[in-house]
C-alpha cells in the first residue's frame, strides 16, 4: 500500500509540474516529450529485465536455509553475512529489493534485512568496480569503503538490540 501512495504522489506532483510548464513555457512541451520518450525508451527494458531476474531470484531462493542463516537465531553472524552478500547483490533495486522481500517472507528477521540493503546501497561491489574504481580511484575506493564498511553492521547490530 506504501508504494501505492508514493506512486500516486509522484504522479501528481509529475501533472502539477506539467501543467505549470504547459501554462508558463508551452514552446518547451515538444523537447520534454523527445526525452521523456528516450528515456523511456532506454529504461523500459532494464526495468523489464531487472523484474523478471529479481522474480527469479526470490524464486530461487533457499528457503530452507532462510531462517537457519537469517532468521532471528542466527543472531550477529546473520548480520556479518547478509553485509557480505548485499555487497556481493549485483544489480539494481529492483533485484535487491525484491531479494530483501522474499527473503523477510521465507523467515529472514529484520537485523539481517537492513543490513543486507544498508550494504547494498553503501558498498555495492559492482558499481565500486565499474564506477568508482577507474573514476573516482583506488584512494577513494579504500577510504569510503574503511567508513562505509562498518555501516551496515552498526545498523543490524542496533536492530539486534531492540
Amino acid at each position: 500500500m506504501n508504494i501505492l501512495i508514493g506512486t500516486v504522489l509522484l504522479w501528481i506532483l509529475a501533472l502539477v509540474l506539467l501543467r505549470k510548464l504547459w501554462r508558463e513555457s508551452p514552446e518547451h512541451l515538444a523537447p520534454l516529450f523527445a526525452r521523456t520518450r528516450k528515456t523511456m525508451t532506454f529504461m523500459m527494458p532494464r526495468v523489464v529485465a531487472g523484474l523478471v531476474g529479481a522474480g527469479f531470484m526470490a524464486e530461487l531462493l533457499p528457503v530452507d536455509h532462510i531462517d537457519q542463516y537469517f532468521g532471528d537465531a542466527a543472531g550477529f553472524g546473520g548480520v556479518v553475512l547478509a553485509t557480505a552478500l548485499g555487497a556481493a547483490t549485483p544489480g539494481g533495486p529492483f533485484v535487491a529489493f525484491a531479494i530483501g522481500a522474499a527473503a523477510l517472507k521465507a523467515g529472514a528477521a529484520w537485523a539481517p534485512l537492513i543490513a543486507y540493503v544498508t550494504s547494498w546501497s553503501v558498498m555495492n561491489l559492482n558499481r565500486t568496480i565499474a564506477y568508482e574504481l577507474p573514476l573516482m580511484g583506488r584512494r577513494f575506493v579504500l577510504l569510503r569503503s574503511a567508513v562505509s564498511l562498518p555501516m551496515p553492521l552498526i545498523l543490524g547490530g542496533l536492530v539486534l538490540l531492540v
